[in-house]
């Protein structure tokens, strides 16, 4: 029997869904977690507390005096970066500036923190500091459960993509992990079960299973390419099977 053109529309509509059909589940699902929780609960805005702002005090050095510290112990001649900071009940000027490492021959980016009112320079922060600038940051007192110095994270890691190393401080109630950056002396992000939820559905939703964040992907394009031949073929074959529109060609 000679098929006709409506069976071969089927057979491609069905084998495209079934091809398909896992990851359109996907983006569902990931769509609706997305739209029903709150974007600043994932952030863990919930968790923490407003900080202070910071207090202008009598006797503060000036910029130069903190770039001319810096310079005399590791010399540079552009500025990255420039912040005023708080460090538990002290202010430090966190200084980025570009140094040129000779033995790899590239410019790198370090830091140093100096502080604001003595002038003098503040090693990287140590556990017991991390500690206390992490459990600043949550609104309800902390129960401690581990810190951890990470020097490298791997493509899937929560905290990829930042600058390391990082205390990651783990607590049990609230059930969190604060990151702090010793060489910037501050908070840098909060990690908690919502979030790592979200975070797989992203990897899901945008089909970046190598690293999570990339958006242009070729297998997302790919997908997203058979997604539209899947729905055309669906309208085609509702033309070639409807008794209405066959109807009207007679």
């Amino acid at each position: 029997m000679k098929r006709n053109k409506q069976f071969y529309a089927r057979k491609l509509h069905r084998y495209l869904g079934l091809f398909i059909g896992i990851q359109f589940i996907g983006w569902t699902i990931s769509g609706l977690y997305f739209s029903w929780n709150n974007i600043d609960d994932v952030h863990g805005d919930h968790m923490r507390k407003e900080i202070p702002a910071l207090k202008f005090q009598q006797g503060m050095i000036s910029p130069d005096s903190a770039f001319e510290k810096v310079n005399s112990v590791d010399p540079f001649d552009s500025i990255f970066s420039f912040r005023l900071i708080r460090i538990i009940d002290q202010q430090f000027y966190q200084i980025g500036y570009y140094s040129k490492n000779e033995s790899e021959s590239k410019v790198n980016v370090n830091f140093k923190l100096v502080n604001a009112n003595t002038g003098e320079l503040r090693k990287p922060l140590e556990e017991n500091m991390a500690v206390q600038v992490a459990s600043e940051q949550l609104v309800s007192p902390a129960k401690l459960n581990n810190v951890t110095l990470l020097s490298a994270v791997g493509d899937h890691h929560e905290y990829r993509g930042r600058r390391l190393p990082v205390w990651a401080v783990d607590f049990d109630d609230p059930d969190c992990t604060v990151y702090v950056s010793p060489e910037l002396g501050t908070f840098q992000t909060i990690r908690h079960d919502q979030w790592r939820v979200f975070d797989f559905l992203w990897m899901f939703h945008t089909m970046d299973y190598a690293g999570r964040d990339n958006f242009n992907n070729w297998l997302l394009k790919l997908f997203s390419v058979f997604g539209l031949f899947t729905v055309a073929s669906g309208f085609v074959l509702y033309v070639m099977s409807s008794r209405t529109i066959k109807k009207l060609k007679k």
